[in-house]
């Protein structure tokens, strides 16, 4: 076989052709899945004492990153409007994504003390992103405690977890907290 030289109009097919392969979906796969859910959970603690368990980075460690499926490489909080959230895990035999790592980046958009929190953030596995969420915690004094409710709104891109199994990765952490409250 020999090696031929492309005249310029058949480069710049070749380069088209190339270019949209590139920027196109795999075959099967949707550019994006959109999803909201929100979760409601009455809380036996006051409104104070559940965002001081959403607030303080080492009271989250404890019921929102530490799991027997992963080892926590990293977990940072700067907890105001504006600071970062930093987690990252490496996924522990048993899984599907044994040995992989999974980091969550995010910003707290707005937060209102024992009210409200707004983060934005990023979710990677394998240094492949695979989701950007908004996710509203809202906190209200209830007769037996605080009624949580959690709003979470998902872009899921190729290769996401998806709408179904993050929802269950949220009911699991919340009662998880609930757990942590308790006690």
């Amino acid at each position: 076989m020999t090696a031929q030289a492309l005249d310029g109009e058949s480069l710049r097919r070749l380069t088209d052709v190339i270019t949209s392969l590139i920027r196109s979906p795999m075959i099967g796969e949707a550019d994006v899945v959109h999803d909201t859910f929100v979760i409601e959970r009455v809380l036996p603690a006051s409104p104070e004492r559940v965002f001081a368990a959403l607030a303080d980075p080492e009271a989250k460690r404890r019921w929102f990153a530490e799991s027997p499926s992963h080892d926590v490489e990293a977990f940072e909080m700067d907890f105001r409007v504006g600071g970062l959230a930093h987690a990252r895990y490496r996924l522990k035999p048993g899984g599907p994504f044994a040995g992989a790592v999974l980091k969550s980046d995010g910003t707290y958009l707005d937060i209102t003390f024992g009210r409200r929190i707004v983060e934005a953030s990023t979710l990677t596995l394998g240094g492949r992103r695979i989701s950007a969420s908004l996710v509203t915690i809202t906190l209200t004094p209830a007769s037996h405690g605080t009624v949580l409710t959690c709003a979470h709104q998902g872009a899921f891109f190729e290769g996401a977890d998806g709408p179904d199994r993050r929802e269950a990765g949220w009911r699991r952490l919340l009662d998880q907290l609930a757990k942590a409250l308790a006690h």
